[in-house]
Order: structure tokens, then C-alpha cells, then sequence
């Protein structure tokens, strides 16, 4: 039987969040029901809620989701009714990447997670008033009280581990963690630089101090990130509006450079700096994404020094090996989300979007 639950929609580009019922179709057999309790929200959220991607509005976001199964497809073997999960992005399982653990980069996941709105066979999970809405948003559209999530989406993680405490590990932290791990991988007594102290960034700056670099360096105009960034394992800050990158990062590394940056601002100038803060055979990895088309000017000469630039999407991420891995530093304390989340009960998801806008929270989580 098709549920309904109250979800948060976007009516139109530009539109606020807007609680309102819906109806979730049957579960198909490789998808499962999932009670939220607990859902980040990211600026991906914010970007397509206000037009910036050809999403369908109306619709239903959410793709930070954390909660308890409830049923599942006929062909679902992975989760179980009763299991706590972490929801992430979903892929097709099929392609060249899927097949070789790189989920992240399959050759549908555009269409799968960000622009399609519906199921691969074309089919809607979400209505209202009979109208087909826009959902299955990252495979599960979790800023709802339920969801109808994919099978690729669930992870299932240690259920002693209060769930809305790791709501953010599905996007925003497995993204900041695997730019540095998966990308960068830091060898020992590494200089490593992190571009915007957000989320992102700051969970970038935590993986570098887990890491055998010795020299992290955070980069932000607000003082309290900064701060926040020293005391999440930063040996050293820099306020961007006060200093020139390219000169602070070769005076802390003695001339060298950074053999890693991790770009999270989508700033194309930002981003521009960053390279030419690399020291030889230093890496740049971008992860803050400008609006579509958005082009960036690089000194050619300047990369035969054996610098590279390497796009990352959701920190390259294996989830079903990775997403737990983070699941145990948080329960550890070694991995500490608590210093980034601000709750906000759900029927308050506009206030989390002004706070996050003003920067008065690194991390809103939705509570339902």
C-alpha cells in the first residue's frame, strides 16, 4: 500500500521549503522504506532548491537522510526492517566504475542522483494531489518523515550510534574525509592546505590531523571557522582577506608549497591560488563546485613541475566500506561531528536554511 508522510517541498526555483503531505509509491524490489530520524542539510540542497540545477519542481530533497528501515523491495538482501541506516548517493551497479569501487563517478549518476527526479525506468516514487513530484533526489529524497530510498543509497551502520549524530557522513564529511584519503593521501611530515572552513573543509582539516601530515593549514575570512579549525587539528590558519595564499603557505613551508590542497569554496580565483600554492608534484583537489560553464585560467608552465588537479565527487567513496569506517571514529570521538551540528526540528528546516546562509551553523541536521 502506498504511505503518505509530510514532507518538505519546493514548489518552484527560488521557493522556500514547505511542509506538506505527500504519498510514496510501493517500494519496487531493489528499494526500502526508511523512517527518518534525522537528515543534513547541504548547500547541494540549497543550489538546487533555488534553480541553480535542472531538477523537477515541484519536488522533494534531502540526501543527508539517517534512519530506521521499515520494509523493504522483494529483491533487497543488504538491509532488513529493524536496521539503522546512513543514506547516501546511489549508482547504477553496472558500469565500468560501479564495478571497479567507484561508485561515486557511475556512468548514470547525474541522472540518478541530481537531474533526473524519478526512477532509471522513468517511474516517479513521490506524489501529491495525483501530481508525480520530483523525488528519488540522491536515490532517496530524505527530507521527509519516510522515504523511499534505493537499495544503493542504504548503508547499514552500528545502531549504538545515535543516528543523528552521523546524519551529515552521507555527502558533505565522506566528501571533505575522502578528498584527503582517498585523493591526497598524505605521506609522512605532508603540508596540506584546506580552502574554506565549512563542512567540508573542516572535515578535510580532521582527516589531515588522522593523517601523517604535519602541516595543516585552514583558509577562511570567518574568525570563529578558524578557530574552530585549529581546535579540529589546524596547526596553522589563514584569514583569506587579510593575506596573500601563495605567500603565507611558502612562508609556513619553508618555500616548498603544499603538496596537497583541498579546494572547497567554488571559487574559480580561490581555486587559481590554490595551484599556485602546490609545491612540486602537488596535488589540487576540487570539490567546491561554481555554477555550470564556470572556467578557470592555469599557468601551463607552471604544471610541469608535476602538479595535478583532480576533480572529486562525494570523496570518491566506496560507501558500504567507507561510510561505517566513519561511523567508528565518530562512536571513537576521534572523528568529531558534534563540534559541526546544529539540530533543528524538522517543521524548522527554513531557519536552518537562513542559519546556514548566514553562517550561523556549520552543519544543520533536520530532526524528526
Amino acid at each position: 500500500m502506498p504511505i503518505t508522510t509530510r514532507a518538505a517541498v519546493v514548489e518552484s526555483a527560488g521557493a522556500p521549503f514547505t511542509l506538506s503531505e505527500v504519498v510514496l509509491e510501493d517500494p519496487a524490489p531493489h528499494e526500502a522504506v526508511v523512517r527518518l530520524v534525522a537528515a543534513g542539510l547541504c548547500h547541494t540542497d540549497l543550489g538546487v532548491a533555488s534553480g541553480g540545477l535542472p531538477f523537477p519542481l515541484p519536488g522533494v530533497l534531502g540526501h543527508e537522510g539517517a534512519g530506521v528501515v521499515e520494509a523493504v523491495g522483494s529483491a533487497v538482501t543488504g538491509v532488513a526492517p529493524g536496521d539503522h541506516v546512513v543514506l547516501s548517493f546511489t549508482s547504477c551497479g553496472d558500469c565500468r566504475n560501479c564495478h571497479g569501487g567507484h561508485p561515486a563517478y557511475c556512468a548514470a549518476w547525474l541522472p540518478l542522483n541530481l537531474l533526473g527526479g524519478r526512477r532509471a525506468d522513468g517511474s516517479g516514487t513521490v506524489s501529491r494531489d495525483g501530481e508525480v513530484l520530483g523525488g528519488h533526489f540522491f536515490g532517496q529524497s530524505s527530507f521527509a518523515e519516510r522515504a523511499l530510498v534505493d537499495e544503493r543509497s542504504l548503508v547499514k551502520v552500528d545502531p549504538d550510534v545515535p543516528l543523528a549524530s552521523i546524519a551529515p557522513l552521507g555527502c558533505g564529511v565522506q566528501t571533505g574525509v575522502g578528498a584527503v584519503w582517498n585523493v591526497l593521501k598524505p605521506t609522512a611530515g605532508a603540508a596540506v592546505v584546506v580552502l574554506g572552513a565549512g563542512a567540508v573543509g573542516l572535515s578535510a582539516v580532521v582527516a589531515a590531523a588522522l593523517s601523517p601530515a604535519t602541516t595543516i593549514i585552514a583558509v577562511d575570512r570567518v574568525a570563529e571557522r578558524l578557530q574552530l579549525a585549529r581546535e579540529l587539528g589546524a596547526t596553522h590558519t589563514v584569514d583569506a582577506g587579510q593575506a596573500t595564499l601563495g605567500e603565507v603557505v611558502a612562508e609556513i613551508t619553508g618555500g616548498q608549497g603544499a603538496d596537497g590542497v583541498v579546494e572547497t569554496t567554488g571559487n574559480t580565483a580561490v581555486l587559481r591560488q590554490g595551484v599556485d600554492a602546490l609545491a612540486a608534484r602537488g596535488t589540487l583537489v576540487v570539490v567546491g563546485a561554481p555554477p555550470f560553464g564556470s572556467e578557470v585560467a592555469l599557468d601551463v608552465n607552471g604544471l610541469l613541475g608535476g602538479k595535478r588537479v583532480v576533480g572529486l565527487t562525494l570523496g570518491d567513496s566506496e560507501t558500504q566500506a567507507f561510510i561505517p569506517a566513519l561511523v567508528e571514529l565518530v562512536k571513537d570521538g576521534r572523528l568529531p561531528l558534534d563540534r559541526l551540528i546544529g539540530f533543528y526540528p524538522f517543521a524548522d528546516i527554513e531557519q536552518a536554511v537562513r542559519d546556514m546562509t548566514a553562517g550561523k551553523t556549520v552543519k544543520p541536521v533536520l530532526v524528526f
